[in-house]
C-alpha cells in the first residue's frame, strides 16, 4: 500500500491510538478503563490525549487492581457499555484471571444468550524489549483455550487499527493482545478501506515450498525467514494468522496443501502452545498432502528470563530457518 489522500504511515501504537479515538468518537458508550490510562496516556503512550478529549469519565483511571478493573467492565457491560480495559502487561492479567474465564467467560452461555458482554481487554504481551519479571510473558493459548473468549493479534498497524475497532464492535468478550515489541514499527493504514474479517489469516507472503504460520510479534520474524530463504532458491509461504480463537483451519490447510510444509512459529513455549493445536488439526485434515511433519517454532518449557537473556529465549530467524532446513529435508 502506498502513502494516498486515505492511506498513511503511522507507528502501530500510533494506529491503536486512532483506532480507539475513533471508537470514542463513534459510540458515547465505550469506555477506556486501566492502569495509568488517563493523564499518563499509559505506559506504551496508546492512550495519550485521550483523557484530555473525552474527559476523566470515559477515559478512567483505575486502581492498581486488575480483578477490580475487568469486575467493574462486566458491570458496565450489563448496564449497555463497551469497555476497552488495558491490562498494562501481559504479567499483570493473572489477578484478573478468575473474572476473565469465570465471568466474563462463562455469563452468556448461563443467560442462553439473552445478555452481551462487549468487553475487549487489551494486553501488550510478548518479549523483546529488556523488561523485567512479569513484563513479557505470552499467554494467549491460557485464554484460547477457554470457550466463549475470542482471541486475536495484529502483527501490523493495518490490522491493528481495524481489528481493534471490529473487537470493540464485538458483542462477545475479546482477548486482544498486542505485540509491545511491535508497537514501534511502521506500516500503511487507510482509515477509509473496507476491513476483512479479524478471524481470518491472511497470506502475508506467497510461496510455493513451505508454509511458515505465525501471529503477532513472530510474523515480522517469518517474513525476514522467507527473505533469507529466498536467496538460497527456496519459496516459503507466509500466513498472518491473525486470530487464535477461533482460528482460520481452511485457509492454513489451503496453503499447506500447496507447499506440503508446514512450520508453525509462535513466541510462547512450544509445550502446549498454540502450534500444536494447528499440527494436530493440520495433520488430521491434510495427512496425505503432507511431504514432511508439521514442526513447531518456539520459546522454551521456562520461565521467562532475565532481560539480558531474552535473546537466547525468544525464537529467532536462526531457529526458524533451521526447522525450514530440516522440513525441506525430508
Amino acid at each position: 500500500m502506498t502513502e494516498t489522500a486515505t492511506a498513511t504511515q503511522m507507528a502501530l501504537s500510533k494506529a491503536l491510538n486512532e483506532s480507539l479515538r475513533k471508537a470514542l468518537e463513534s459510540d458515547p458508550k465505550v469506555l477506556i478503563m486501566g492502569e495509568d490510562v488517563g493523564k499518563l496516556g499509559g505506559v506504551f503512550r496508546i492512550t495519550d490525549g485521550l483523557y484530555k478529549d473525552f474527559g476523566e469519565g470515559r477515559v478512567i483511571d483505575t486502581p492498581l487492581a486488575e480483578s477490580g478493573i475487568v469486575g467493574t467492565a462486566i458491570g458496565l457491560a450489563l448496564r449497555g457499555y463497551r469497555p476497552v480495559v488495558e491490562i498494562q502487561f501481559d504479567g499483570f492479567v493473572f489477578p484478573a484471571y478468575d473474572q476473565i474465564v469465570t465471568q466474563l467467560a462463562k455469563m452468556p452461555a448461563r443467560a442462553l444468550g439473552k445478555i452481551k458482554l462487549p468487553v475487549v481487554i487489551r494486553i501488550p504481551y510478548g518479549g523483546g524489549i529488556g523488561a523485567v519479571e512479569h513484563h513479557s510473558e505470552s499467554p494467549e493459548t491460557l485464554f484460547a483455550h477457554v470457550a466463549g473468549l475470542k482471541v486475536v493479534s495484529p502483527s501490523n498497524p493495518s490490522d491493528a487499527y481495524w481489528m481493534l475497532q471490529q473487537a470493540i464492535e464485538c458483542d462477545d468478550p475479546v482477548i486482544f493482545f498486542e505485540p509491545k515489541r511491535r508497537y514501534w514499527d511502521k506500516g500503511m493504514v487507510d482509515v477509509t478501506a473496507l476491513p476483512g474479517d479479524m478471524h481470518k489469516a491472511v497470506v502475508a507472503k506467497p510461496g510455493t515450498d513451505l508454509t511458515l504460520a505465525a501471529y503477532g510479534p513472530m510474523v515480522k520474524v517469518c517474513l525476514e525467514a522467507a527473505a533469507a530463504a529466498a536467496g538460497e532458491g527456496r519459496d516459503l509461504e507466509v500466513l498472518d494468522l491473525r486470530s487464535l480463537s477461533p482460528i482460520d483451519f481452511d485457509t492454513i490447510q489451503a496453503s499447506v496443501e500447496k507447499t506440503r510444509r508446514l512450520v508453525v512459529v509462535h513466541e510462547a513455549p512450544v509445550f502446549y502452545g498454540a502450534g500444536a493445536e494447528i499440527a494436530a488439526r493440520i495433520t488430521e485434515r491434510s495427512f496425505y498432502h503432507l511431504e514432511a511433519p508439521v514442526l513447531r517454532v518456539g520459546g522454551f518449557h521456562a520461565p521467562y528470563p532475565p532481560a539480558r537473556l531474552e535473546d537466547e529465549y525468544l525464537p529467532g530467524l536462526d531457529r526458524v530457518l533451521d526447522s525450514v532446513d530440516r522440513a525441506l529435508a525430508f
